[in-house]
């Protein structure tokens, strides 16, 4: 792993972020920026993707089951070459391929489309589960917030992979401890999360979201891990790299006007 080449590509990404939501005048920068570390190492370090060969049977799968932080995947999947990075520029625009969440029938890279949360944890599961069954060697990563995981249907859904032995599927929560309206703790505590989910019959890791050599040993963890899936807790923090928008519910669905844009890129740039 080159730690130096993972840091200047999110850099770049949490640029771009900031931009074309700036350009839209709407979107959801704070959990798209706590996320954004997460996707670059996938996309970048662990994932086996070929943009050569997008539909490839054996190929990885991710599925942003938190699809508000769409900004995030469409900037990786730009960056990783699935798309000519000018279409960032039509975010949330009408007719455009890169829609306010994820549609798997207009974006290229996109796996399945989300928005609807909850639904994308069942969606892994249903594709690790056939990846299972052909006895292919796809993983499945699927990303979720810390406040999407109070949907009822993710524990469904955990109860089904720990039931089936999905050792070929990772959730990843993007625990950055706030949600639309507020802070979990104080909408819906996730207090033992590990434990809840260890007693789920999973096997899970905590780590820093933001920190590749952490996400690097959580990832390979998994990977080792068999007849059990994975859950992986990552500690982010809402709007990571700017200074106003860190740990801001403020920033959880709205767009930087001129000059924060500017103030946001500088801070970013360094």
């Amino acid at each position: 792993m080159n730690k130096e080449n993972l840091v200047e590509i999110s850099k770049e990404l949490r640029q771009d972020i900031i931009q074309m939501i700036n350009k839209a005048g709407s979107g959801h920068p704070g959990g798209s920026l706590s996320v954004i570390d997460i996707l670059t190492y996938l996309y970048f370090e662990k994932m086996n993707v070929d943009v050569k060969n997008p539909k490839a049977d054996d190929r990885d799968r991710f599925v942003l089951s938190k699809g508000h932080a769409a900004p995030a995947l469409y900037t990786t999947l730009a960056k990783k070459g699935f798309f000519d990075k000018e279409e960032l520029n039509n975010l949330r625009e009408l007719g455009s391929i890169l829609q306010g969440h994820p549609d798997a029938k207009k974006c290229p890279g996109v796996d399945i489309s989300t928005g609807s949360l909850g639904q994308g944890m069942s969606n892994a599961c249903g594709i690790a589960l056939g990846y299972k069954m052909n006895k292919s060697t796809g993983r499945v990563y699927v990303a979720l917030g810390d406040g999407e995981i109070q949907e009822g249907i993710v524990w469904e859904a955990m109860m089904a992979a720990n039931k089936y032995k999905l050792d070929n599927l990772v959730a990843i929560i993007d625990n950055n401890k706030i949600q639309l309206d507020g802070r979990t703790s104080e909408i819906m505590p996730n207090d033992n999360l590990k434990e809840r989910i260890v007693n789920f019959g999973w096997n899970v890791v905590e780590c820093n979201g933001h920190d590749f050599e952490e996400l690097e040993k959580a990832f390979n963890n998994a990977e080792s891990t068999k007849n059990k899936p994975t859950c992986i807790i990552a500690n982010t923090v809402k709007g990571k790299g700017i200074s106003f928008m860190e740990d801001n519910v403020a920033w959880h669905g709205a767009a930087p006007n001129a000059e924060q844009t500017k103030q946001a890129i500088e801070e970013i740039v360094g």
